[in-house]
């Protein structure tokens, strides 16, 4: 097969991006240029790499092992050009990170303090949810993940980052925000609002509430953190959130934390990347430097 480079890269935007338009968008090409290649592709591979359905491009199963590929290959040559710059005594690459949702409110400080050291450094930063961040480590799409529940089912290197405490947050001026020592069960006439199933903040918080033999009387599930504070502030029931997810605003304005009793629930942030992957130069320093500066941040929290 005779498929060069640029044609695998095309590809890959095209895998990532669902549409010929914005793959071709994305790789600085016109749509007839791309929709041409990506013909050549096809016809160097001899069967279909993917079909059009209702203007959304969906690959076979061939076309996802040729994604893959691709990216491993894309991955490979990356580092070889950091390894080169860095030989050089140059600081330029590119740095894929992906994080669940809920990381958002400390990650941007970390990335923020690394980029002071390579300020010639690309950063992609993807925010999804738990799922989406599962689904790019399995096909692994970045350098480093960031999430508080890694699956189980997917071999791992995996670093603990720092602690992720679960506290319990009602309205400002609850009731119960002045008393201590509460269990539970004074909470069981509560509306709760909780995060969707699946999310690491939620699996938590149903291990706990199964250990401890509590049934939640369940309002809503909401797929954020801002909206769930919202709702909270609201009026509208109690909640189990990160205390990252809490600044200063939620304390002063809007937001009790209750005082339980095992409570807040113990959880913690990690930080993966799949087995035997050869992280690029600077991938490894974002890694040292996300170690390193994170033991600030729990200071500070």
């Amino acid at each position: 097969m005779n498929i060069t480079f640029r044609q695998l890269r095309l590809f890959l935007a095209l895998a990532q991006t669902e549409s010929v338009t914005k793959a071709a968008r994305m790789m600085h090409v016109t749509q007839p240029t791309a929709s041409m290649q990506l013909k050549e592709i096809t016809e160097n591979v001899g069967l279909p790499l993917f079909e059009v359905i209702s203007k959304k491009v969906h690959l076979t199963q061939l076309g996802v092992e040729l994604a893959k590929t691709a990216r491993e290959m894309t991955a490979q040559w990356e580092a070889f050009e950091q390894h080169v710059t860095q030989t050089r005594g140059l600081t330029k690459g590119n740095l894929r990170v992906a994080v669940v949702s809920t990381a958002k409110y400390f990650i941007p400080r970390l990335l923020g303090s690394f980029c002071s050291k390579y300020p010639e450094v690309d950063i992609s930063l993807e925010i999804l949810n738990r799922d989406g961040v599962i689904k790019r480590l399995e096909d692994n799409s970045d350098d480093l993940y960031v999430m508080s529940k890694p699956p189980v089912h997917i071999d791992l290197e995996d670093h603990i980052l720092m602690p992720n405490p679960l506290c319990m947050i009602a309205y400002k001026g609850h009731p119960l925000a002045n008393k201590k020592n509460l269990r539970l069960q004074d909470l069981k006439e509560e509306r709760f609002i909780l995060r969707e199933l699946g999310s690491g903040t939620r699996m938590s918080t149903d291990l706990h509430f199964k250990q401890k033999k509590f049934t939640p009387n369940l309002l809503l599930e909401l797929g954020s953190n801002e909206a769930i504070k919202k709702a909270v502030a609201s009026r509208l029931g109690v909640a189990v959130m990160s205390i990252h997810a809490l600044d200063q605003f939620d304390y002063d304005n809007e937001i009790s934390v209750l005082k339980l009793q095992d409570f807040p629930i113990n959880s913690q942030w990690h930080l993966v990347h799949l087995k035997g992957k050869a992280l690029t130069p600077i991938a490894k320093a974002f890694y040292e430097h996300v170690l390193t500066e994170s033991k600030h941040l729990i200071l500070k929290s």
